[in-house]
């Protein structure tokens, strides 16, 4: 097959799919399950079949534009990431939702967004990004909503407000930047901004389309639909919400920091301060959570920071960018595969015991070899510890870092310096969280420990998916260059970066990096999670404990209030006020009417004269007028109260 048959059937494939899988599912619901399985084992194969392709393809007229398709680079590296992810999620999703209501549902709506988040990674433009991004926020909320409870309904909302709000703003930044730059294609776009006249209003237009890919991304301060939806969503959704959706916003925000603001430095400082911040932000809210869920998902923001920062150092370190290039492609690999083990590991627990609360769970995995097998591989892999996948990435990241150390001076050195020591605390965090969640699944006794031995564990095939899984983090670890060295060298390109030499995984310099953290990571974890998280009980037993302020919940603080009452408020004061002009313009024109009987200007008897004093058909305008305006404020406040 041709390239351009290959993209099509790619992307369309499991769009085409979806409403197939529904109409099977109504009459023999295993045979769906094995349907979907295969549709998404061929998508894979078909996304493999575009790696290190160079072939595009436009199709012309379709939504205005067209949509014009790339397999090149990342592009190909990321669909095939996103096809493997699916494909072992949809497996495990045949035992995990045996018992579920809506599965037609589910697979209808999984398989869409498969479709439109390969169009997302395989886009050669921004419209054609814009057009995957926009179904496939809407195609996902339905598996974020799938379980129907108060607390899904609620993460599912606010999902929704914020994939919509950044959509919105993304979009009126691409009319901008077309506007500007004649062009949408992502590899003119360089080109384009050299002739752009006012270097500020380009950077107001990347600001605003960059609001919709942090906010998918889950970047601080739009992270807030990230630790609510990830716990609400079944395992198998949560598994594609953390490892691929959220790197569709990162696709997004690596395609503008290096083509539009290629080597800028004022970009880049942007970007690395939203990086330290969403990751730091993360691991904290890990330490402090006891839900396991919301933990892995807060440590998927963390996460998504860690790669923030090295898109942010591409930006500063210009033409000596390749660790970052490198650090920031294999971490997107890499956290893919390890959420992908951690939530699936996650999703036996609950599908067994049908909580996520670690005083609840507490010892489930105590006798339960192989998924304490299958997540020690995903706890080693994203603590980073050597000859696992995540200590490759790390150092690439941290050693980016420290060569701009070297190349900066004075203040700025300083500053990079304690951006060195917030990425190595991080870690340490990461670290510090992930044990916490082992020893509490695997180590610690439960009170009614029997009830958790006696518990069921996973059938054979969705152990032999979470297996394979994890042996694939310790095997990319310890051959990084014949693995995850290529798998880089494949997307230099596509980033605007150069291949360099071969970095010594394994030198005493870096593997300070690491025990760096560990350390870090040991003292926090005994120090502080052990200590103030813990509470001992009347009997002795020891419990943890949320102490997480509630007043610093940033979407209940401020989000909610400020949408919810603030602009409201502000919106119906516009409103009056724009719709008391007409009545004000009327009673000022009335003060002056010329008196047709005696040929004198005179100010009417009454002040107080309403619009029907006036020319009916006037009035009747003027009244839908007013009526338009107060409909549109009503519209709004009714809008903005279901979605919240």
């Amino acid at each position: 097959m041709t390239i351009d048959i290959m993209l099509i059937f790619t992307v369309f494939f499991p769009l085409l799919m979806a409403p197939v899988s529904y109409l099977i599912g109504r009459y023999n619901k295993h045979a769906r399950n094995w349907f979907a399985i295969l549709v998404t084992i061929l998508v894979m194969g078909a996304a493999l079949s575009l790696l290190n392709q160079n072939g595009t393809l436009t199709l012309e007229n379709i939504c205005g534009l067209g949509l014009s398709f790339d397999a090149s680079g990342i592009h190909g590296v990321l669909a095939c990431l996103c096809a493997f992810i699916w494909m072992m999620t949809t497996i495990f999703s045949d035992e995990y939702f045996a018992h579920y209501r809506n599965r037609n549902r589910y697979y209808f709506f999984m398989l869409a967004s498969l479709g439109a988040t390969l169009g997302v990674f395989l886009s050669a433009d921004l419209f054609t990004t814009f057009v995957f991004f926009e179904i496939m926020s809407f195609t996902s909320f339905v598996l974020v909503i799938h379980d129907e409870s108060d607390t899904a309904l609620k993460a599912a909302k606010t999902y929704l407000a914020v994939a919509v709000v950044g959509g919105l703003v993304t979009l009126m930044g691409i009319f901008m930047v077309y506007h500007q730059c004649q062009t949408l294609f992502y590899n003119e776009l360089i080109g384009a901004v050299d002739t752009v006249a006012d270097p500020g209003l380009l950077m107001i237009s990347g600001i605003l389309v960059l609001t919709g890919f942090a906010a998918k991304a889950g970047m601080f301060p739009l992270h807030i639909w990230l630790p609510e939806a990830h716990p609400a969503a079944p395992a198998p959704a949560s598994a594609l919400l953390s490892c691929i959706l959220t790197k569709s916003g990162v696709f997004g925000v690596i395609m503008l920091s290096c083509g539009m603001f290629l080597h800028n430095a004022d970009w880049g400082m942007m970007i690395l301060i939203l990086g330290v911040i969403t990751m730091v932000l993360g691991a904290v809210l890990a330490v402090f959570s006891i839900n396991l869920k919301r933990t892995l998902a807060c440590s998927s923001l963390s996460q998504i920071g860690f790669i923030t920062v090295a898109i942010g150092m591409q930006c500063l370190l210009g033409e000596h960018n390749t660790l970052a290039a490198q650090g920031t492609m294999l971490h997107i690999l890499n956290h893919g595969l390890l959420k992908l083990v951690l939530f699936m590991a996650a999703g036996v627990v609950y599908m067994n015991l049908h909580e996520l609360d670690l005083n609840k769970i507490r010892g489930y995995g105590k006798h339960k070899k192989l998924l304490m097998f299958i997540f020690l591989m995903g706890v080693l892999g994203i603590c980073g510890i050597p000859l696992w996948n995540g200590y490759i990435s790390k150092t690439l990241i941290h050693e980016s870092i420290v060569e701009m150390i070297a190349m900066s001076q004075g203040s700025s050195m300083l500053f990079f310096k304690g951006v060195e020591m917030l990425f190595l605390f991080a870690g340490g965090l990461t670290i510090a969280y992930m044990t916490k969640l082992f020893v509490a699944l695997f180590v610690e006794s439960n009170a009614d420990q029997k009830k958790m031995d006696q518990a069921k564990s996973m059938n054979k095939v969705s152990g032999a998916v979470l297996l394979i899984a994890a042996l694939i983090l310790p095997i990319l670890g310890m051959f990084p260059h014949q693995s995850m060295d290529a798998i880089a060298a494949m997307t230099l390109g596509s980033m605007n970066a150069h291949a360099g030499e071969a970095v010594a995984y394994f030198s005493l310099t870096n593997l300070k990096g690491a025990l760096i953290s560990i350390v870090i990571g040991a003292v926090v974890y005994f120090g502080f999670v052990r200590t103030w998280l813990m509470s001992k009980q009347a009997d002795g037993s020891t419990v943890y404990v949320d102490r997480w302020p509630a007043w610093l919940n940033l979407e209940n603080g401020v989000y909610r209030p400020l949408l919810l009452h603030v602009l409201p408020f502000i919106g119906a004061l516009v409103s009056r006020v724009i719709a008391s002009i007409p009545e004000w313009l009327i009673k000022l024109s009335r003060r002056f009417i010329f008196n047709q009987e005696n040929g004198v200007v005179i100010p009417p008897e009454d002040d107080k004269i309403t619009i029907a004093a006036l020319d009916p058909d006037k009035a009747q305008s003027i009244n839908l007028a007013k009526s338009l305006v107060l409909f549109g404020l009503g519209m709004t406040i009714a809008m903005l109260y279901l979605i919240f």
